[in-house]
């Protein structure tokens, strides 16, 4: 397995967040994609950021990371702001999204199959403690 930051543009910090979200290797990251992998991290916590995303895409095409401009930018530019609308909860504090990781709390993003389901179905039902 290959480390993540034998990808061009992904440095060490880039590199930590991505594993905090249990992307470990450049292949993990190669197969699930810039969208997917961005989904991840705004659902981690981490704060949307324009860049970000935009160099993630770049990395993995194997391009400088200030390479994306004109149309190809305003393309991604609306994916991001889709993508930010329907993965980053930005009421959710720190300390909920670390208690939501742990499975201290329930998730506010219910999987299809949860939604609507009686309480004592859900993962984290803590009403039997």
């Amino acid at each position: 397995m290959t480390e993540l930051i034998s990808i061009r543009n992904i440095g060490p910090t880039f590199a930590d967040a991505l594993t905090a979200v249990g992307i470990k290797t450049a292949e993990e990251l190669r197969a699930l994609g810039a969208d997917v992998a961005y989904c991840k991290l705004l659902e981690g916590g981490t704060k949307p950021h324009f860049i970000g995303y935009y160099v993630l895409h770049m990395a993995l095409q194997g391009r400088p990371w200030n390479d994306c401009k004109g149309e190809e930018k305003k393309k991604l530019r609306k994916r991001f702001d889709t993508l930010k609308a329907k993965h980053f909860d930005q009421d959710q504090s720190e300390f909920e999204r670390i208690l939501d990781q742990i499975g201290v709390v329930a998730s506010k993003r219910l999987t299809p199959e949860l939604k609507g389901a009686p309480a004592e179905e859900h993962p984290f039902n803590l009403s039997a403690l």
